[in-house]
């Protein structure tokens, strides 16, 4: 197997982990159930669709197009990764208080706008909930500089992980059932910890890069 493919698959598990944890298909399947309420079957399936839908093609363009949008920008990569782990750890303290503070979920305004909406499948499913700003954020970060079979490789572990959000979306009722409230906030709990730990990494790669002498200290 040639060295730069092994490589990537290697990287494979934790990125696979890292977008769970983020898109975090757990979390938002309650968030799902209420902004759903009332509708029927059929139209949850196809709200549920839709939004995932959209949101997979959102990431898309991030994953492909985030090295040109730095670049035009002028942002390093030490910096984004800096940045973008702080967002991610902001995340994760979300995640482990079960509070929602409008960066893991909607906020309360945003949950009004959307009860007004016909159609909820864009705003808020499938931006912000589903592609947040966490989300964008990894995908960049996993894939920029990175070259093509990373990029593909990102795109193949967020499709999966979609597909895992959109099973949980059409199962919404029985799952809430099945793990109730209580099993649903421990799982996030879990799932911030991981989130805490990698966005804490990403930090301590930003400073190195910035800082060389850093990982000779």
């Amino acid at each position: 197997m040639p060295e730069g493919l092994s490589a990537v698959l290697g990287m494979a598990p934790a990125a696979f982990v890292l977008l769970l944890v983020v898109i975090d298909p757990f979390g938002l399947t309650p968030m799902f159930s209420v902004l759903t309420a009332g509708k029927t079957h059929q139209e949850r399936r196809r709200t549920a669709t839709k939004a995932v839908a959209i949101a997979a093609g959102v990431l898309a363009f991030f994953i492909f197009a985030g090295g040109w949008l730095f670049d035009y920008l002028g942002i390093g990569m030490p910096a984004f990764h800096i940045a973008g782990g702080v967002l991610l750890f902001l995340i994760a303290m979300d995640m482990l208080l079960v509070r929602h503070s409008g960066l893991s979920s909607a906020t309360v305004r945003e949950q009004n706008e959307a009860a007004r909406r016909a159609d909820i499948a864009v705003f808020p499913l499938a931006i912000p909930l589903i592609a947040g700003p966490g989300a964008l954020t990894t995908v960049m970060l996993l894939t920029h500089e990175q070259g093509l079979a990373t990029s593909l490789m990102v795109l193949v572990l967020s499709l999966a992980v979609l597909a895992i959000t959109l099973v949980m979306f059409l199962a919404a009722t029985r799952v809430e059932r099945a793990l109730g409230e209580t099993g649903i906030n421990v799982i996030m709990r879990l799932l911030g910890i991981l989130l805490a730990a990698l966005a804490v990494q990403f930090v301590i790669d930003g400073l190195r890069a910035s800082f060389p002498g850093l990982a000779s200290g």
